[in-house]
This record gives structure tokens, sequence and C-alpha cells, in this order.
């Protein structure tokens, strides 16, 4: 069985290793949602990873609600990007975008004081982040079929945006009680139309959005992430492995590059499973590359490659504290901890100082 550090092909992507870096939304961007300078340099710092999966980045404004997160829907963020983009690559990296869009999660701060988009009219539970604190989430207006074509050219710009930019690739964040995983489960998804009810009309939109992001950049250079966990931000579903089992057969039939899972356990420290794990499921059904991701450390992730559940272990939280990863599991090195009041603030500290191996031994 390969190790965490054989290469792996991805697609188009040639991966030097298996411990790729998960997408982790840190709001280092302006208040405008434009990538800055200090991005280029902490992306950087990791880019020993086999593959950078980027931050949540916003097709549209409809589509973004966090603050300080990144957008790829204007010439002037493309151009914002390309700094950060090629600093990964001069170190040698490799860096797909995320490309995200919230739905019900977005407040109506962000849209001028309109109702968010989702499958159906809900509301989130909690509170959102604005520029003004917290504030409790707005029922979401159910988006129109009509509407859909327009989405489907958002995804497509936020496409050709990160080509632009010069990233390897795309990811299309279908996970984590966003916009697409809202249209997934049937615990948002209240819809009668062609869009709703069986599994099959649930997976509509997010085949759509795949298909029409693999036309813009290719299917080898088009990802996929996924949450077949259980509740996470008020969206669930009655049966998992036949929603997510069908999802992962559509998108092997696409041919996409690569899916990536994100799947806590019954003890995951965000969020927690109350289901056996589908990954299993997905696994008879899509013949790509799998990538887990959720609470794996060097030897669980290794032993995920072992079993042959997976073909690669994307790490959060150990990235974000360890800019050198895969050289402290290589040397089985001590892991430095992450601090978690600096991870959506706006500075260096807890971003781009932590401590590499080379200056802990000078």
């Amino acid at each position: 069985m390969p190790s965490l550090f054989d290469p792996i092909r991805i697609g188009a992507i040639e991966a030097p290793n298996r411990i790729f870096m998960a997408p982790l939304t840190r709001g280092r961007a302006t208040k405008e949602h434009v990538p800055t300078p200090i991005m280029a340099e902490y992306y950087a710092q990791r880019a020993g990873a086999g593959l950078i999966l980027s931050e949540a980045t916003g097709i549209s404004r409809e589509g973004l609600g966090w603050p300080f997160a990144p957008g790829l829907w204007s010439d002037e963020q493309v151009e914002a990007w390309k700094p950060v983009v090629k600093a990964v690559h001069d170190k040698g990296g490799r860096i797909v975008s995320q490309l995200w869009h919230m739905g019900r999660i977005v407040h109506p701060d962000f849209l001028g004081g309109e109702k968010p988009v989702s499958a159906s009219a809900t509301t989130a539970p909690d509170q959102a982040h604005t520029y003004a604190g917290k504030k409790p989430y707005a029922e979401a207006r159910p988006l129109e079929i009509d509407e859909i074509p327009r989405l489907l050219a958002d995804y497509e710009r936020a496409a050709r945006n990160a080509l632009a930019a010069g990233f390897d690739g795309v990811q299309i964040h279908a996970a984590n009680g966003y916009l697409i995983d809202q249209f997934l489960r049937d615990g948002t998804n209240h819809r009668t139309d062609s869009y709703g009810g069986s599994v099959e009309n649930r997976i509509r939109l997010l085949r759509e959005v795949t298909q029409a992001v693999a036309n813009v950049v290719g299917k080898d250079r088009t990802g996929v992430r996924l949450s077949p966990n259980g509740a996470i931000q008020g969206v669930d579903d009655s049966d998992p492995d036949a929603l997510f089992g069908a999802a992962a057969a559509a998108l092997d039939e696409i041919g996409i590059a690569f899916l990536e899972m994100r799947e806590p356990g019954p003890n995951g420290t965000f969020g927690k499973a109350n289901h056996p794990p589908v990954a299993p499921v997905m696994r008879k059904r899509f013949k790509g590359p799998l990538v887990l991701n959720s609470d794996y450390d060097h030897r669980s992730g290794q032993a995920a490659l072992d079993s042959g559940v997976a073909d690669a272990i994307a790490f959060g939280r150990t990235f974000i504290a360890n800019p050198d990863l895969p050289d402290r599991f290589a040397k089985d090195a001590p892991l430095n901890k992450d601090d978690a009041k600096t991870w959506y603030s706006q500075g260096p500290e807890g971003y781009v100082d932590y401590p590499v191996l080379s200056a802990e031994a000078a």
C-alpha cells in the first residue's frame, strides 16, 4: 500500500506526496474580499503539501457571507490572487481554488438587506459572523428554477477566473451545510420541482455545477468536496448512504479528478457523525482518487491509506500551526499547537509566524 510520502496523480496534477492541505478559512483578505500580500507568504510557507486546497473563495457577492474572506468574481480579485498562486508555484507547490456559495449562511448584511438563497425557505441555526458582530441568521428564499442558469454562470466565471489567476485547478465546495449541500440533503431541501424530492433530483444541482465547471477547466482539473457526516449548520439527511452513494456515482460518471470528503467520527472535533462512515459506500461508486479529511494525524492518516479507504489525506488545523507538516511527519517530529484565537483574525499573528523545524533547530 502507498505511504503518505508517495506521489499520486490527481487528474492532470502530479502531487509529490499524499499529505494535502485542507481548505481553511482564515479571514486575511480585505473587507471587499480581495486577497492581500500576506496570503502569498502564508500559502508559500505550506507549499510542501502534495496539493493545497485553497480557503473557500466566493463565486459571487450573493454567495459570500464571511468577513474578510476572498472572492473570485472580479478582475481585481484575479489580479490579487496571481502573486499568491505564483508564490506557491515558485516554491514548487500545487494549489487549486475552492469555489464557494454559502447559500442560506449568508447574512442579509452582506446582501444589502436582501434575503439569502437556498434550496427552500429555511433558516440556519445559531448566528452568522458579520462585520458588526454575530447576528441571527435570516430565513432564506428558495432559489427559483429560472435562476439556476445564472448560478451556473457564476460558477463558470469563477472557474475561468481561477485559471486566469494561475491555479492548477478548482474544487467545488459542496459540503458543510452550504448551498449545494442545502440542495443535497432532505433536511433543508423541501422542493417539489425537478431539484427536490428524490435523491436523483436532489443531486441535480451538484451534477450541473460540476459539469459546468469541468467544461471550463477540464474534468482532470476539477475536484469536489462533500461532507457525508451528521448534521452541520443545521443541514442533515435521512438516508446518507443512498444520497452520497448516488452523488459519488454521478461524479464518477463526469470523471472528475478527485473527491475530497470531510467525515468526522462519533467524537469529531467539529461535527459528530450520527451514523456509520459513508466513505466505504462512496468508495465503491467513485473510482477516482479519494481524499479524506477530519481529525487525522500521521498514524491514523497512514492507516486510512493502508486500509484502502483513501488515496490521500487532507490535514487542516495541523497545517495551520505547522507550515512544514510533511517534513515533521517524515521526521516524526513534535507538532506546534494552533491558536484558535487567531484562526480568523486579520494580522500576521497565528498566520505566518509558526516556526518550522529548521528555525527551531537554529
